[in-house]
Parts: structure tokens; sequence; C-alpha cells
């Protein structure tokens, strides 16, 4: 008894330290949602309500007459980017892991460079591009864009992963009469299961987040994602502050709810490749 006492006073300041952190790192959430039942004439007291006591629905009734069709714009976005990133992530991962194609270390190479490339300087790339091809404003050059972003990390998930696979497989669907992209469809991408989940979720989160790309390529049109909703609640004379907070709230539950029910997926698909037997 004496001993588990011990252990568990050696290992209390640890947990509260812990609790602390994560309470300092929750705050902000915390906030968001103080914030965006608040009415306006409370928002400047002093010192501000931890609670609030007079709440209102304001904020949100504005995002149901306001931010729906925003709300719309980057799910079709979103689900747009996932479908492109799988689609030409997933086979590049299999050639380079498997395929062993000549110059795939360069490549490889070449997408570790892709991801340290500024946003910013890819969004000029894109406009004037896009100026030319008849592109702006559109949900399709939108998709494309956050591609970009998703597609240099996806292929080296896949390709961790897809290099773990045994060779024994690919050998067993190659002697039945399989070729290279039969054995790919039938055998590989069933069993990446777990990097197709952790893919697509970093593909849908970096999408609906994006502002950068959104603010360049797509302000002004007449399909905008929501981070351009929240960001046309902020003005010189206007700054709504609940609605702001509560379109936040809102914009977060899809991209929550998501990484909760792929939290096992996105473990087992990070941490694939890392160790071998």
């Amino acid at each position: 008894m004496n001993d588990l006492l011990h252990r568990l006073r050696g290992t209390g300041w640890k947990t509260a330290l812990g609790l602390a952190c994560t309470a300092v790192m929750l705050f902000p959430v915390y906030w968001m949602l103080n914030v965006s039942f608040t009415r306006d004439q409370d928002m400047r007291k002093s010192p501000p309500e931890v609670f609030p006591l007079h709440g209102t629905l304001a904020g949100y009734r504005a995002v149901l007459d306001q931010q729906l069709p925003y709300l719309g714009t980057s799910l079709v976005v979103g689900l747009g980017t996932v479908a492109l990133t799988v689609a030409l992530a997933a086979p590049a991962g299999y050639a380079l892991a498997k395929l062993r194609p000549r110059g795939g270390g360069v490549l490889s190479f070449l997408f570790l460079v892709a991801q340290m490339i500024p946003g910013i300087i890819m969004a000029m790339g894109f406009y004037a591009i896009y100026l030319q091809l008849g592109l702006l404003q559109s949900v399709p050059g939108l998709i494309v864009a956050d591609s970009t972003l998703a597609v240099p990390f996806a292929v080296l998930i896949f390709t961790a992963f897809m290099s773990g696979i045994p060779g024994e497989l690919l050998q067993a669907a190659q002697m039945d009469g399989a070729g290279p992209l039969r054995t790919f469809r039938s055998v590989v991408l069933p069993m990446s299961r777990n990097s197709v989940v952790t893919v697509s979720l970093f593909a849908f989160l970096w999408s609906w987040s994006d502002f950068v790309f959104a603010g360049t390529l797509a302000n002004g049109g007449a399909h905008e994602p929501i981070t351009l909703g929240i960001y046309h609640y902020i003005g010189n004379n206007n700054q709504e502050w609940n609605a702001i907070m509560a379109t936040a709230v809102v914009a977060s539950l899809p991209a929550t709810v998501i990484l909760v029910l792929a939290q096992r997926y996105v473990a087992a698909g990070v941490t694939a490749g890392a160790v071998k037997d």
C-alpha cells in the first residue's frame, strides 16, 4: 500500500501538469464558444464574462442565414481535394514503393522539397495560370490548388505504408495473372486502408482551413469557402464577434467529428513503415 501511494504521489504532479497544459491549450476553444453566445452589448465588459449569463443565439442565426453557401462550397472543395489527392498519390506511392522506377529517389526528394514552398508563392503562380485559363473564382480551380498542398505529403505516406506490404502477396497476384494495375486495385489498395484514411483526413483539413488559395483565387466569386465567409464579417466599422465565433464553431464541427472517427486509422497510417520486422 505504501509503495502504491508513493508511486501515485510521484506521478501526481505529472498528471496535474498535463491537465494544466491541456487547459491552457483548450482555453481558446472555450473562449470561442463563450463569445459565440455573448451579446453585442456585453462584448466590451471589463472584466469580461467568463460565462455568458445573458446568452444569445444571434450569432448562430447569422450562420444559418448567411454562411450555409460558404459551408457548402468548403464541403465540395474538401471532398474534391480528397478525391483528387488519393487518385494521384496512391498510384504514385505504389510505383515508388513496389515498382522501383528509375529516378524514384530523386522524385521522393522533390516531393519533400515541394512541401517547403510557401503557399503564397504557389498562389501567385496559380493566379497567373488561372487568369489565362479562365479558372479564377471557380471550384475546380480551388480543388486543384488545394491538392498541391496534400499530394506531396500523401505520396510520402503511401510510399512508407506500401513499402511494408509483403512482396509475396504481390507475387501471388502476379502468378494468378494480375498485372500491376489489377494488383494495385485488388491487393495493394484494400490493404492500405489506414493510409487512405490518413491522407484523406489531412487533405480535407488542409482544404477546409485554407485561406491563402481561397483569398487569392476565389475572392469575390460566386463560390467562396467558409474561411472567406468568416473574413467577410470583419471590417473597419463592423466586427460581429458573436457571428464570427459562431461561424468558427460550426466550421470546426466537421473537422472535429472526422478527426475523432478516424483517429485510430490516422495513428496507424502515420506510423506505417517506421518499424520493420
